[in-house]
């Protein structure tokens, strides 16, 4: 059977950080997927495509948080066969997707010699939110948990029950104070306890998830909120292993721009990699991803 055309080749990769956000956090990441694509085509973005009988959309995507989890850092990455302004492409995009699913940062990939994305997301920046927990009765917890030399959870993987260490993962563990929240009554302010975790957390195999060091927490101490914790990604990136910190892992593709600034986030995009994490909603948001932004 004779070959078609070949597809037209990769001329500029765009690297992108967005975020999930609201209701969007209880969608699927197939969903996801999907919504990112049919916002590329509404936008005009001149996406590669793939080879073959079957050709897709050269879009990648690298250590996407699970369902039910919201997320300030997600990212993702765009063959395009034509070159385009990554400032007119993070507004075009973000417009066209639905809200929930907002576009942080866009930058042109630099040359070869750069490292690929994914090799530069080294560790998350995790924020668990735990009603019903009392910050001293969590600060106990934590204490527990830093003093242990090994910490072994079990979890169950494609590959049938397995049981590893969470806490050789663990590059930072803390207690924040929790700030008063404008929207919430003065009543639940004052009966309901709520304590917020911290955590840097490196990637490693198998992968080490929020609700892994929560069960840990759990073997030294006993933390359990009486309700599903609200877990949003703060970062991902490079981890300094003498500050303990995250680099943002697009940095190195400025670098190799000098002079070239981008577009600052306004509205509901300037959220830091330390903004405040969503609200808890309604967990039915799989129809959301169809829409986009009027």
């Amino acid at each position: 059977m004779p070959e078609g055309p070949a597809p037209a080749p990769v001329i500029q990769r765009l690297r992108v950080r967005y975020a999930k956000r609201g209701r969007l956090r209880f969608t699927s990441h197939r969903d996801i997927s999907r919504a990112v694509e049919r916002a590329v085509r509404r936008a005009g973005i001149p996406v590669a495509f793939s080879a073959g009988f079957t050709p897709h959309p050269k879009i990648s995507y690298t250590g996407a948080a699970a369902t039910g989890v919201a997320s300030e850092a997600e990212y993702l990455e765009i063959g395009l066969t034509e070159t385009r302004d990554p400032a007119r492409v993070r507004a075009d995009l973000d417009a066209a997707l639905p809200d929930g699913l907002d576009i942080v940062d866009v930058v042109a990939a630099g040359q070869a010699k750069t490292s690929a994305l994914a090799d530069r997301l080294e560790a998350s920046e995790w924020r668990v939110r735990l009603d019903g927990v009392r910050e001293t009765d969590a600060a106990g917890a934590v204490a527990a948990f830093l003093d242990a030399p090994t910490i072994e959870v079990e979890r169950l993987t494609k590959k049938g029950r397995r049981r590893f260490d969470v806490r050789a993962a663990v590059s930072a563990l803390e207690v924040e104070t929790l700030a008063p929240e404008p929207d919430r009554r003065a009543a639940e302010a004052a009966d309901v306890p709520c304590a917020i975790l911290r955590m840097v957390v490196r990637h490693t195999t198998p992968a080490v998830r929020p609700d892994d060091i929560l069960t840990g927490l759990r073997q030294v101490a006993d933390p359990a909120p009486p309700s599903p914790p609200l877990v949003t990604r703060l970062a991902q990136g490079p981890l300094d292993a003498v500050t303990g910190e995250l680099a943002d892992p697009l940095e190195l593709d400025r670098g190799t721009r000098p002079g070239r600034e981008t577009v600052p986030p306004s509205g509901d995009d300037a959220v830091t990699a330390r903004g405040p994490a969503p609200t808890q909603s309604d967990p039915a948001a799989g129809a959301d991803v169809a829409g986009a932004r009027s």
